[in-house]
């Protein structure tokens, strides 16, 4: 039986050795060796129950593997979000089976059900499994209770959850453990649950959760028309990208997790556990294309929420929690240490308080877009343009920008463009609804956008657009240009810009945001950033650049971790960097995929 000295604290791997499982709540994620060391009961942002992925000593996991296995293999059933992780060796094969079954009945307290099913495939197989929580950040004490014929009972000022096991549980210190062996054939169930009754498994309670669960996920993803040439690629992104949701408001999280480093050792650790309006603007209009328009409806709601919550003084924040609070204040946990020693690590977003008036246009976009499918109601309209009288008074006042720099506002190219999209698709969406709007005024608002990034945002020696006026740098987020219909793809600026930037922000497939000069008052290197490398490929598409854009799209592929997800950025080695995994870079895939199926299928 494993004591406290062969516990496996002290390691950290890899952020791309990782899956995730979720129940439309929040996300478990799952290691190639066995392990969850991340997973937040409750909701995305709620406090970790485990969290040694930020300090491999202090912050809990919870591991089941096989260990005379040194050739662990992970996968997902086909499609669905339940992973099975194998474990390989000369005389047994062993496999777990993870999931979390999706929590769709809206009730307040969830039970976050984390199933955990370990199955002696060949040979006579031995398992270990490990459970030592640390509640709340590892700031909360916690007791251990061990129940005969249920498991054990954690319970702490932060939450209780309740191990119900069919194999017996051993106390150990501050955790669980046991080793036990299984018969070819044989399986064991360990099923966490929080806040849940002391009950002891039930024979087949294991089967039909994971029948239920593998019946949802099936019958979402087959909702999906996408039918072009990287199907297992596309549907693995939004099957990711669905978990990311927040079922009881629609709310769509960035990432999971908080402080996995944009460069090891460095300041450029943020929490992603928030509804980002930019980034759930462009998921939603990537999962409408692919024909999911439940999340879509569900979004619009919760943007109208948002839109009534406005102040004259504030209007829209840039992000919110997902029950749409708006107090996130940024404070840093100085017991943890950080992945792989990367200080520090936070919770909270100061970025709340940023400016970004970009993304006026991105929700404007998707909402005109949604409106396509499904007529928007006249209150979502009527909030819509009292955020765009808003946007009237203030979009020619400098910002943060989409890349939240830190080293002062500026009048960024980006948020002109965008303020532009705003008012140009209002003023249509209006037209072909026929609803009551200012479009004169809307309409000259577009046209001085439009001049500010001709006129001011082009630099003629650089023979580019550059980031702000009077600047000499090349922002990657103008790659959207064509996107949007601000430029047209073969306008002769745009192209200069996309050469400009093909010879000095990208490397073979992999694009930087900017060139790191320190102009985003933050110190350190960060690795590519995988959304702009995406954007890079529709950018060249449109161009007509299309066996050039599918080569670097197929290239991008390859950075995809086993089982198909991208963190946010990725370093010099190709190792994942950033936190894990990140919606823009799924969403954008999808849209490369449609854009270069569309282009490859054009006589």
């Amino acid at each position: 039986m494993p004591l406290n000295g062969s516990v496996q604290y002290g390691r950290y791997l890899p952020i791309e050795e990782h899956a995730i499982v979720g129940d439309l709540r929040t996300v478990a994620l799952v290691g190639t060796d066995g392990t969850i060391d991340w997973f937040c009961p409750g909701r995305f942002d709620a406090p970790s129950l485990f969290g040694s992925l930020l300090d491999a000593k202090k912050g809990g996991f919870y591991s089941l593997s096989c260990p005379t296995s040194s050739r662990p293999k992970q996968l997902y059933l086909p499609d669905t979000n339940i992973l099975m992780t194998r474990f390989l060796a000369a005389e047994a094969v062993g496999e777990v089976i993870d999931f979390m079954v999706p929590d769709t009945s809206g009730t307040a307290l969830p039970r976050d059900l984390l199933v955990r099913r370990a199955t002696a495939v060949r040979g006579r197989a031995t398992f270990d499994l490990q459970c030592y929580p640390a509640f709340d950040y590892a700031r909360v004490p916690h007791t251990v209770e061990i129940v005969d014929g249920v498991g054990a009972v954690f319970d702490s000022a932060g939450g209780r959850f309740v191990l119900r096991s069919s194999v017996p549980l051993v106390h150990d210190g501050d955790g669980v453990v046991a080793r036990f062996s299984l018969e070819q054939g044989e399986s064991a169930d360990i099923v966490l649950e929080w806040n849940g009754l002391i009950a002891p498994l039930i024979e087949g309670e294991t089967d039909i959760l994971l029948a239920r669960t593998t019946e949802y996920w099936q019958k979402w993803i087959g909702q999906s028309r996408y039918q072009g040439r990287w199907r297992e690629m596309v549907h693995r992104s939004a099957l990711a990208l669905k978990l990311l949701v927040y079922h009881p408001t629609g709310a769509l999280v960035a990432a999971p997790t908080t402080s996995l480093p944009e460069c090891l050792g460095g300041e450029r650790n943020w929490d992603y556990r928030y509804t980002w309006l930019r980034d759930s603007a462009f998921t939603i209009h990537s999962l409408m294309t692919l024909g999911f328009l439940e999340e879509a409806s569900a979004f619009m709601e919760w943007l109208q929420q948002r839109c009534e919550q406005a102040t004259l003084e504030r209007d829209l924040m840039i992000m919110y929690s997902v029950d749409g609070s708006d107090k996130l204040p940024e404070q840093t946990l100085d017991h943890l240490e950080g992945y792989r020693g990367s200080r520090p690590v936070r919770i909270g977003n100061g970025a709340v308080g940023h400016r970004q008036l970009d993304v006026y246009g991105e929700l404007m976009d998707a909402v005109y877009l949604y409106n396509r499918e499904v007529p928007i109601s006249y209150d979502l309209w009527s909030g819509l343009s009292k955020r765009l009288d808003w946007l009237s008074r203030h979009w020619d006042e400098p910002d943060e920008g989409i890349w939240e720099v830190r080293g002062g506002r500026q009048r960024f190219t980006y948020s002109g463009v965008m303020t532009w999209v705003a008012y140009e698709r209002a003023s249509r969406l209006a037209r072909d609804r026929g609803l009551p709007a200012t479009l004169n005024k809307w309409q000259r608002l577009a046209a001085r956008a439009y001049r500010f990034v001709q006129q001011e945002c082009w630099d003629p020696d650089l023979g580019a657009y550059v980031m702000h006026p009077g600047s000499k740098h090349l922002d990657a987020s103008l790659l959207c240009m064509p996107m949007v219909k601000f430029s047209g793809p073969t306008d002769p600026r745009f192209l200069m810009t996309l050469d400009r930037m093909g010879s000095e922000l990208v490397s073979d497939s992999l694009v930087h945001r900017y060139a790191n000069t320190g102009h985003d008052g933050l110190t350190g290197e960060e690795g590519t950033f995988n959304l702009c490398s995406f954007w890079y490929v529709d950018a060249l598409t449109a161009a007509g650049r299309v066996k050039e854009s599918r080569m670097i799209f197929e290239k991008m592929l390859t950075y995809a971790n086993h089982v198909g997800l991208y963190a946010e950025e990725i370093g010099s080695s190709g190792e994942a960097l950033g936190n894990f995994p990140q919606a823009f870079t799924h969403l954008a895939l999808i849209s490369s995929a449609v854009n270069l199926d569309r282009a490859l299928d054009r006589p």
